[in-house]
């Protein structure tokens, strides 16, 4: 129930969180898009007053042009003349900027068209007002300004522009509407955005105070807990101890009693051949004793036919017998050397392990001698450990690499080590035959070997090692494949705990 409740909590918290992350980016995507949109609108509407003005602007150009030309005309001041240069110079960059800004409407640049023409006709009429003044024909000026007056080229340029400028007031009511709807809608869903949020952090605020709850009550039964969890562990380590000795008793005992029987089974068979040969001598006396004369004296009787078969396959028998009756004594002598190392206590000292290695190649140099093989050390890193208990795995393994070489192939093993994470990486690596990949885990099982079974062992010496590694806190494994060799590895800490490792043991 406490696990559905957790799962079902992390699934609304896993929920929350995705909701949250999704209205963030909508309100994000949302906001970003409707305040350009704003921005847009707003740009347009100020577009707009900027060319209505600019419409105003060349009106009022011309209509300067226009008063100042009828002061010079009548007064014959030069301040008109200069008023009158300055409007007409003014009307053309005008109408220019004015282009520009209408250009993306096409009914207003229609419109700029004709408004172009008019000035433009305007403008050539200045000059001729302008002409005649200065020659001092005021009534030929006069006459020019009346005939303009008839043919209206001043109205025409003020409706036109009329047009324009209702044209752009048009599009100012149109785009200022739009711009409003933009600001009002991201003004919204920046409110909206906001209770969402506002929403999800009181959802958030109260999971996690819920969790928070039920966090504070799994902590308050985790101190219940450990209050007799030591009491509970220590009982149990106890325990542990005591069937561990058991087990071991239990084995010294049976290893021990087998060995009496097997002791009166090895004296009985070597009675049984010592009487096997009697007997065999009897008959073979028998079977050539004269028909009128003394038996024959046994050890010049030779046995002929059945008799000699039966004398071999009884010899056979015992044979067979006497060699299972071996074996078993080395495995009960392997089991109870076992026991007892299972019983002794490690005893941790600072150990140069390539001066321990060394030594252990140098007993082994007369089988490495005879194997062609050769053997190589890398620097190795120090260890405080049981020196007895590392002599017998490197021992053991250095051996089984010796012993396992592929035949009239010269052998190379080599011996490698590292540090890591106050571990001690030694790696024991041969050219051998290899182990089948199926096989890894069988040979550290007790009396049980892989591949052909060609050197003498009992299928107990990795076994052996692998407890001792295990005893000493580190770990072991291997990394074979067929006839391409193998490679041990053991990992052990560089400073052993004694005082815990044998606690446990």
């Amino acid at each position: 129930m406490i696990a559905d409740a957790q799962r079902r909590r992390r699934f609304w918290q896993i929920l929350l969180f995705a909701a949250g992350l999704l209205v963030l980016t909508v309100i994000s995507a949302g906001s970003v898009y409707l305040v350009n949109k704003a921005r847009d609108d707003s740009k347009w509407v100020i577009h707009t007053i900027e060319a209505e003005n600019q419409i105003n602007a060349l009106l009022l150009e011309i209509r300067r042009a226009e008063s100042t030309a009828r002061g010079y005309l009548l007064t014959q001041g030069e301040d008109f003349k200069v008023d009158h240069d300055k409007a007409v110079a003014a009307i053309v960059p005008a109408l220019d900027r004015l282009t520009r800004l209408i250009g993306d409407n096409p009914e207003q640049r229609q419109s700029i068209e004709k408004l172009s023409a008019a000035i433009e006709t305007r403008l050539g009429q200045f000059v001729q007002e302008m002409d005649f003044i200065r020659r001092g024909e005021p009534e030929k000026a006069a006459a020019l300004v009346r005939e303009i007056a008839s043919t209206d080229t001043t109205a025409a340029i003020a409706n036109v522009a009329t047009g324009m400028i209702q044209e752009e007031e048009r599009l100012f009511r149109l785009r200022t509407v739009n711009s409003d709807r933009s600001q009002t809608l991201a003004a919204s869903m920046t409110g909206i955005g906001s209770g969402l949020v506002v929403l999800l952090a009181l959802i958030s605020i109260w999971l996690v105070r819920r969790s928070a709850l039920a966090r504070d009550d799994a902590e308050a039964r985790l101190r219940d807990a450990n209050v007799n969890l030591e009491g509970v562990v220590d009982e149990r380590t106890a325990d542990l101890r005591e069937a561990n000795n058991e087990i071991q008793r239990f084995a010294y005992i049976v290893s021990h009693d087998l060995r009496s029987p097997l002791v009166n089974i090895m004296g009985f068979t070597s009675e049984l051949e010592e009487l096997g040969g009697d007997i065999f001598r009897r008959i073979g006396s028998l079977t050539h004793v004269p028909a009128d004369g003394p038996p024959l004296p046994d050890g010049e009787i030779a046995l002929e036919g059945p008799d000699k078969q039966l004398s071999d396959d009884f010899s056979e028998a015992l044979g067979f017998i006497k060699s299972s009756i071996a074996k078993m004594d080395r495995l009960i002598s392997a089991i109870l050397n076992l026991t007892r190392e299972g019983r002794r206590e490690f005893q941790p000292e600072k150990i140069d392990t390539r001066e321990l290695i060394e030594a252990i190649v140098s007993t082994l140099a007369h089988q490495a001698a005879e194997a062609q093989a050769e053997i190589h050390i890398a620097p190795l890193p120090d260890l405080v450990s049981d020196r007895l208990a590392l002599e017998q795995i490197f021992s053991n393994l250095i051996d089984n690499a010796i012993k396992y070489l592929k035949p009239g192939v010269p052998g190379e093993i080599r011996i490698r080590g590292r540090t890591k994470l106050g571990y001690a990486i030694f790696e024991i690596s041969d050219n051998g035959r290899g182990i089948d990949a199926k096989d890894h885990q069988r040979i550290f099982d007790l009396f049980r070997r892989a591949g052909t079974q060609d050197k003498p062992g009992q299928g107990i010496g990795l076994a052996h090692v692998r407890a001792l590694v295990r005893r000493l806190g580190g770990t072991m494994s291997v990394s074979s494949e067929l006839n391409t060799g193998s490679t041990f590895t053991i990992t052990l800490p560089i400073t052993w705990n004694a005082s815990n490792r044998n606690a446990d043991q």
